[in-house]
């Protein structure tokens, strides 16, 4: 026998209240804070991801020093403020750039990174110093035949003479009879007027303190705008992590 139901049948109808008017206007806010802040963070991210990288760059290419010349700066860094190009849409940025100003410095990374022909300024020799010359003289300056007698150099190791080069495009710079020492550091100085040598040292008749050249090149080393766009590709990643977190 076939089961028979009797009397009415049971409705139900689920409803959902949305949120009222101001509440949506909250949630809204919340979410276009958060987006904003994963917007500054990531840009901020981003610009110290690539000085990294640059400076890693310039310390494998030989050029550490002139790596610590780069940085960056962010919108995060300047208060958090967004560019608004609309009500609806916003952006965040960060540059990297050179923290140094000195004329030398920005020179050489401009050589290492896009290549470069060098020649003198107001001058007719590029001056080379010799490796066994100390790099800077009292004040910070580089050692130059300029300030060579300035610094004292020339009373510690002796007068400049010049002399022609192995062919016409080059002059040297020599101090006739330096002693210098036989092991570490050469340390050049002048020979004792009795003109006896001291244990450790040795002399130099000719010891050639500077190479004068026309000019040089110098070929590109480091690609700085590549691994900025390297980096700038990973940015979608970048603004992800700091939205899950």
């Amino acid at each position: 026998m076939a089961p028979h139901f009797c009397g009415a049948i049971a409705m139900f109808k689920p409803t959902v209240t949305g949120p009222s008017p101001a509440q949506f206007r909250e949630l809204e806010r919340q979410i276009r804070e958060k987006a904003e802040s994963a917007l500054l963070k990531a840009s901020h991210q981003g610009g110290k991801i690539a000085v990294g990288r640059i400076q890693g760059a310039m310390a494998r290419a030989g050029l550490g020093r002139l790596g610590n010349a780069v940085e960056a700066s962010s919108d995060l860094e300047k208060g958090g403020r967004l560019h608004r190009s609309s009500a609806r849409e916003v952006s965040a940025s960060s540059a990297v750039h050179l923290k140094s100003r000195n004329e030398r410095t920005v020179g050489a990374i401009e050589a290492y990174t896009r290549g470069a022909n060098i020649r003198p300024r107001n001058a007719r020799w590029l001056w080379i110093p010799s490796p066994e010359l100390q790099r800077r003289v009292k004040g910070g300056g580089r050692v130059e035949p300029s300030n060579w007698k300035s610094s004292g150099l020339e009373q510690r190791i002796g007068p400049l003479v010049q002399i022609p080069g192995k062919h016409s495009g080059e002059v040297l710079l020599i101090v006739p009879a330096v002693t210098v020492a036989t092991s570490g550091k050469a340390r050049p100085r002048r020979l004792p007027k009795r003109g006896g040598v001291r244990p450790g040292r040795e002399l130099r008749e000719n010891f050639i303190a500077f190479t004068g050249i026309r000019s040089t090149s110098r070929q590109a080393r480091v690609d700085p705008l590549q691994i900025i766009d390297d980096v700038r590709a990973e940015l979608p990643t970048l603004l992800a992590r700091e939205l899950e977190k």
